[in-house]
């Protein structure tokens, strides 16, 4: 593609001359202008794709995959053996969740009541998974699990007593009054995910029905797969089966938020790639002095033969190059800074004696960063393109020169 004779050209400019000392630096800060860009897109990319992917994990390893409401009709056993035997590969069970007030010390709070089946399988994983103190085995009638942050919120620890108040009311001596039952903290889960450690109570599905009033036929059908991501053609075959329930996945729950971030995430892309095309200018002034200052060799060049599309062509390689050899830089240190992100911000947070990626804030615990082969690869090409661009655009004035204004004076 590029001859000896073009790339020994390109190899003598990139070595600038000492009198020729202002084009080393427009260089320098082409390089590491395109350096850093690169980087920093590729470091925000992976913090983004590592938020999305933790969010979701969090997500689908709190909730039900598809959720299926009674729409006020009966979920009879004969739809829910349906269910069972065409997806053999699913995991039902019955819930019951309604918003209520835990009351404790003078104190309360709004949560959300989660009734669950405290013999199911995946719940029984999930507790035992998350347990900071407890025992599963105690979570029975009349006891709740509840979150870290709740628990370190209203001063609670395993064997605590406790009442909560529902949004059912019951008639007494002294008129109509918010349901309310004692019950005991049989553990304590940590999920890393703040807001719902904070906001959630478990306990099991009889005493959830109980303390709103309700009986088994308002109770929800929770669905859980092997393949999450698989919810929605999962929805459209089962409301096949029966129409006349409300059914939606976890998908719908989150679409607003996974979509605001889609869109974030695309337009930091745009915005940080105006980086490498502000720093690709400095290419294009770097060669147009150049060029400028070269002139004289340029006439000789086409006087010994070298026809102009050899000479645009060298001066081309030598924008070129700084580009690409900035952009394979710009990803070592960009999956680098990404890779231990998390140790920088710890590093950072001790030094600066600030609180950088508050967890009640973004939800997570730990800064997230997920490097993406396919988003390295697209910035990696983004990068080249701009740089080849930005060399060519200098170098095509290059035919424009005339040879014997040039040695006019020489």
């Amino acid at each position: 593609m590029f001859t000896k004779v073009e790339r020994l050209i390109s190899v003598r400019n990139l070595r600038p001359k000492k009198k020729e000392g202002f084009l080393k630096i427009i260089s320098i800060f082409s390089f590491l202008g395109i350096m850093l860009g690169v980087a920093i897109l590729i470091i925000v990319m992976s913090v983004m794709n590592g938020f999305k992917t933790e969010l979701t994990n969090k997500i689908l390893g709190l909730n039900p995959h598809i959720i299926i409401q009674p729409n006020g009709l009966n979920i009879d056993e004969e739809y829910v053996s349906k269910i069972k035997n065409n997806f053999k590969d699913i995991i039902v069970s019955k819930t019951f969740s309604g918003e209520g007030i835990i009351i404790i010390n003078d104190q309360a709070k709004g949560v959300i009541f989660k009734g669950v089946n405290n013999e199911e399988k995946k719940i029984k994983e999930f507790l035992e998974n998350n347990i900071v103190s407890g025992d599963v085995k105690k979570f029975k009638k009349k006891s709740i699990f509840i979150g870290s942050e709740l628990a370190f919120n209203l001063n609670l620890v395993e064997g605590d007593s406790i009442n909560l108040m529902s949004s059912a009311f019951v008639s007494t001596p002294l008129g109509t009054l918010p349901k309310q039952e004692s019950f005991n903290v049989a553990g304590i889960f940590n999920t890393g995910f703040v807001e719902f450690d904070q906001n959630i109570i478990f306990l099991t599905t009889d005493d959830a029905l109980s303390i709103f009033d309700k009986d088994t036929k308002d109770q929800n059908l929770e669905i859980y797969l092997k393949n999450p991501l698989e919810a929605n053609l999962y929805k459209k075959q089962i409301e096949k089966i029966n129409q006349n329930y409300f059914i939606y996945t976890w998908s719908d729950l989150n679409k607003s938020f996974f979509s605001a971030l889609k869109v974030e995430r695309n337009v930091m892309f745009i915005i940080l790639t105006l980086i490498i095309i502000v720093a690709a200018f400095n290419i294009i002034s770097g060669l147009t002095i150049l060029i400028k200052n070269k002139t004289k060799e340029i006439a000789i060049l086409k006087t010994l033969g070298l026809n102009n599309t050899s000479i645009k062509k060298s001066f081309f390689l030598t924008g070129f190059t700084i580009g690409f050899f900035a952009t394979i830089s710009g990803i070592i240190l960009g999956t680098t800074f990404s890779s231990n992100i998390e140790k920088v911000r710890i590093f950072l947070s001790k030094v600066f004696k600030l609180e950088i990626f508050p967890s009640d804030i973004y939800f997570l615990e730990e800064l997230p960063s997920e490097i993406n082969l396919y988003s390295i690869f697209l910035i990696f090409i983004l990068s080249l393109l701009v740089s080849a661009i930005a060399s060519y655009i200098p170098a095509r004035h290059i035919s424009k020169m005339k040879t014997f204004r040039a040695l006019k004076y020489e």
